[in-house]
């Protein structure tokens, strides 16, 4: 049974539903085994926060906008399944 919870925070002043609604798509259609939920949390002020199991992998703010899908990606994988091959995502990646 999978367990691992992706909750992407997203502010709604701001019209970033969408793109946080195409971010949680794509994730469970990489991650359908992995993932238990994906998770869309209105706020406000500008957030844009990805947390994996409680972990914060990704801050707007701190990270210099919204991540690229790739990069989104293999920060989830990092966490939910370390040792999985992304295929094209990691063309180019040097292996761990």
């Amino acid at each position: 049974m999978t367990s691992h919870r992706v909750v992407i925070t997203y502010c709604s002043q701001c019209n970033w539903l969408l793109r946080s609604g195409w971010m949680a798509q794509e994730l469970l259609g990489s991650f359908s085994e992995e993932l238990a939920e994906v998770a869309l949390r209105p706020g406000t002020g500008g957030i844009f926060t990805v947390h994996v199991n409680e972990q914060l992998i990704w801050e707007r703010k701190r990270d210099g906008g919204f991540p690229e899908i790739t990069e989104l990606k293999r920060r989830v994988r990092d966490i939910v399944a370390p040792a999985r091959h992304l295929g094209h995502v990691d063309k180019g990646q040097v292996d761990k």
